[in-house]
């Protein structure tokens, strides 16, 4: 079977590659899963990079989600089915063939498409847990950037569900139409002249007590701009590759605290994330989650398809397609 690869850590569209390996088989509490879409998410190459939060054994394959169907079952698995449509985490996902932790995988309603299927988990349940745990409430206002992103498009929509106001900061002027046309409002383009009056007009007055940086660099000092005294700035990504940027002025002067969060640790009880992964795959059966695809690439592409995820105004993520 085909399955992409790197032995070293780099730059993905130089050190990734291409092999025909041998078909796994899987394990206790394991499924063999025939591979359909596999979405390129930015931790995904952080990863492949060597610039995540861990490092895998090297050689290693690539990919942390997907949608497909079920090949072949473990010993002792009983909550899938051969010939299952299934979704989730796991680990190698860039192959034709791919094991998976049974108790990780969710079956895919009929309905669903393989483009919102593939990517039901890691972006969506990581904005649902955000919110969970930025102790906000309805009325509430809090800024992001990179708004225009999955994540940021989520949060807008999430948000507007709780009542919790989100204001969407994104690079492009262009980018607050396109916004508009999903039925995202609240969003202003740094790239303006007088941005921070726009933002402050949109929430007229109100204080902005959150923010949250998918950036990195000088992104946390936008958002700061426009958030409020004793706001609290919440790291969740690094976009840009380059070290978080913060004024000392705003911690000693402002009262502005800072952490960090990460999805693969994240601070709520597992029973929670159950019932958070309930509510996506609830909505996605009812057509209220549709996350798009730019473009889908083979395997035999997959240093292209790294390259394409770093190209900026995609409208969807670039996705890995099994055979």
């Amino acid at each position: 079977m085909l399955s992409a690869v790197y032995s070293q850590f780099g730059s993905p569209q130089d050190v990734l590659k291409t092999k025909d390996v041998s078909r796994p088989e899987p394990g206790p509490g394991q499924v063999l899963v025939k591979m359909l879409l596999s979405p390129v998410h930015n931790h995904d190459l952080m990863t492949i990079s060597g610039q995540y939060g861990f490092k895998p054994e090297l050689p290693a394959v690539p990919g942390t989600e997907a949608v497909g169907v079920v090949e072949a079952l473990g010993s002792d698995v009983t909550n899938l089915k051969v010939g299952q449509r299934v979704a989730g985490g796991a680990d190698g996902t860039w192959a034709e063939y791919y094991l998976a932790n049974a108790a990780r995988l969710v079956p895919v309603p009929e309905g669903v498409s393989d483009e919102t299927a593939c990517q039901l988990v890691s972006m969506p349940l990581s904005a649902k847990m955000l919110l969970d745990t930025l102790d906000v409430e309805a009325g509430d206002w809090i800024v992001q950037n990179a708004a225009n992103g999955a994540v940021g498009k989520l949060m807008a929509q999430y948000g507007a569900a709780l009542g919790v106001n989100v204001l969407g900061l994104v690079r492009r002027g262009e980018t607050v139409g396109e916004m508009a046309d999903l039925g995202i409002k609240n969003v202003v383009a740094t790239d303006e002249e007088g941005w921070q009056d726009k933002a402050r007009a949109l929430t007229n007055g109100a204080p902005v007590i959150r923010a949250i940086d998918c950036l990195g660099g000088d992104g946390a000092v936008q958002l700061l701009s426009v958030a409020s005294d004793g706001a609290e700035l919440v790291s969740f990504g690094a976009m840009t590759g380059r070290p978080l940027k913060i004024s000392p002025s705003d911690l000693l002067f402002r009262g502005i605290t800072v952490k960090g969060f990460w999805g693969a640790k994240p601070p709520v009880k597992p029973e929670r994330i159950g019932q958070l992964l309930g509510e996506l795959v609830k909505d996605a059966a009812a057509g209220k989650l549709v996350l798009e695809i730019e473009a889908a690439y083979p395997i035999s592409e997959v240093a292209a398809a790294a390259k394409a995820s770093g190209e900026p105004g995609r409208k969807g993520k670039i996705a890995i397609k099994g055979t």
